[in-house]
């Protein structure tokens, strides 16, 4: 399983089974930071019941989150920057064949999903991304530093650092 798929999983709201496929698909990763932060969180996860993870997640991610899971969002605000960035970036995951499962497009669980669907990812993503992560795991740590979340987007900031536009030295 690609790397950017097993992270969107983790992104994913609980469910009854969530535990048990995570804890799959972490183990089909290579060794590695990814892997590493993901099982520090598989850890932590596994320490609460469902309920408690879906509460957890809700808070999170949700409803008034504690950070914004929202790559545009992070980068831009409510700009029209963002905009164009989403109409953009939904193209591509329409030409990849990427479900938003009723998320916008700059959502980082599609948007890792896209990640994992294409070999030479959209230019504009690739730039922004690795930043507006970053600072979504700064958010975090500020406001909620005990939260298991922490080690998903350590992991997500691990993946994103081996992300690099093809398009950067080309024609030098």
């Amino acid at each position: 399983m690609h790397a950017a798929d097993v992270l969107a999983l983790a992104y994913q709201y609980p469910h009854p089974n969530a535990f048990t496929d995570l804890s799959a698909a972490v183990d089909t990763l290579g060794s590695g930071t990814v892997q590493h932060d993901l099982k520090k969180f598989l850890k932590e996860i596994g320490r609460i019941d469902l309920a408690k993870w879906e509460e957890l997640h809700t808070a999170t991610l949700d409803l008034s989150p504690m950070f914004v899971p929202y790559v545009g969002h992070v980068v831009w605000g409510e700009n029209y920057r963002r905009g164009e960035f989403m109409a953009d970036l939904n193209g591509e995951m329409r030409d990849a064949a990427v479900s938003l499962d009723g998320e916008l497009p700059d959502h980082i669980a599609p948007v890792l999903r896209y990640l994992a669907r294409h070999e030479d990812p959209f230019a504009d993503l690739v730039e922004v991304l690795p930043r507006a992560v970053e600072s979504m795991r700064e958010t975090l740590a500020g406001a909620s530093p005990g939260n298991p979340y922490i080690h998903l987007l350590e992991a997500t900031v691990a993946y994103c650092a081996d992300l690099r536009p093809l398009t950067i030295g080309r024609g030098a």
